[in-house]
């Protein structure tokens, strides 16, 4: 008797993406089709595939129209948000930090996918040149500061300082410690302007194994190589360093007024949509739904502080933190 049944939906990766294998199928037969309508090829792919396959793909078309469809109505409101900042004259900053391989630039794409473009910008500095490296760190990044009724997301921010300079020997010790001790300072005078600025500080948290898989995926995709950074090449076995500056980083700069969320982000869907929650939570716009959620899923969103008590628990059970 054969067996009919067909992959598990767990069969499909994280990526909501088919095996190659099924690929290098459509991939031969593409030339015989390549000519026909659009319909004509999707039924003659259909009618080549295993039965296995079909579903396999049918699977993972479905799980992201659903995710797709899921964000939609966060993205609207998101619209209805910038809206209003621009109204009142307001601005708001998001800082993108965390891990390399967290998901911060993909999910800054599905949160400004569909806003004006007019009025958001995306700012992810390179290396500081020779004149830079002269001057306050933070200067680079305050040159870039929104204008009234903008929103700037930073893909990565000034908090570089506290996480990859230190442990990648791109600072002194003594640079990281004088960050440490001003930036909080820094935040209130200079964007905490009279209820002008909105500040949101993210740091996308990733599991070890999953940020080895993802920079695995980049090393065998030649469309995701280009990622691939010189920092990237060490984060595994840097992953420790990288765990204690985070924690000094919570401790320090983790205040009432200058919050830090975390982000867990293994599971992409789930970080972007709850990244969505959370900026549209901060600011009270006109407009918002009656009818959507915005209630943030304590298992994706963790307020700094609760997760600087996480990693402590941990040091004590397992000997260091696991994040």
């Amino acid at each position: 008797m054969k067996n009919k049944k067909g992959p598990k939906p767990m069969d499909v990766n994280v990526e909501k993406g088919v095996s190659p294998v099924i690929r290098d199928v459509i991939k031969d037969i593409s030339p015989d089709i390549s000519s026909k309508k659009p319909s004509r090829k999707v039924r003659n792919i259909y009618r080549v595939l295993k039965r296995g396959d079909k579903e396999q793909i049918v699977t993972a078309a479905l799980l992201k129209f659903y995710d797709t469809e899921e964000l939609k109505p966060y993205q609207a409101e998101l619209i209805k948000m910038q809206n209003h900042l621009e109204r009142l004259g307001k601005k708001m900053i998001i800082l993108f930090d965390g891990r390399d391989a967290s998901g911060k630039g993909g999910t800054i794409r599905r949160v400004t996918r569909y806003m004006n473009e007019k009025r958001y910008r995306v700012v992810a500095l390179g290396k500081p040149n020779g004149s830079q490296k002269t001057e306050l760190h933070m200067k680079r990044y305050i040159e870039q500061f929104p204008h009234a009724g903008e929103i700037v997301l930073f893909d990565r921010s000034w908090y570089n300082r506290a996480m990859v300079e230190p442990v990648m020997g791109f600072c002194s010790d003594a640079q990281y410690h004088r960050f440490l001790k001003k930036v909080t300072s820094y935040e209130e005078n200079f964007i905490m302007d009279a209820g002008k600025t909105i500040l949101l500080k993210l740091y996308f948290s990733v599991s070890k194994q999953e940020q080895a898989r993802r920079f695995e995926r980049r090393k065998n995709d030649p469309l995701r190589q280009w990622k691939l950074s010189e920092v990237d090449l060490q984060a595994q076995n840097l992953w420790d360093d990288f765990t204690e500056k985070k924690k000094v980083l919570l401790q320090k700069t983790h205040t009432k007024k200058s919050k830090w969320w975390i982000i867990r982000s293994d599971d992409k869907h789930l970080a972007r949509r709850e990244t969505m929650k959370l900026i549209l939570s901060s600011v009270k716009y006109l407009g918002r739904s009656r009818t959507l959620s915005f209630k943030a899923d304590p298992d994706v969103v963790i307020p700094g502080g609760k997760e600087l008590k996480i990693m402590k628990m941990q040091q004590k059970k397992f000997g260091a933190p696991l994040r």
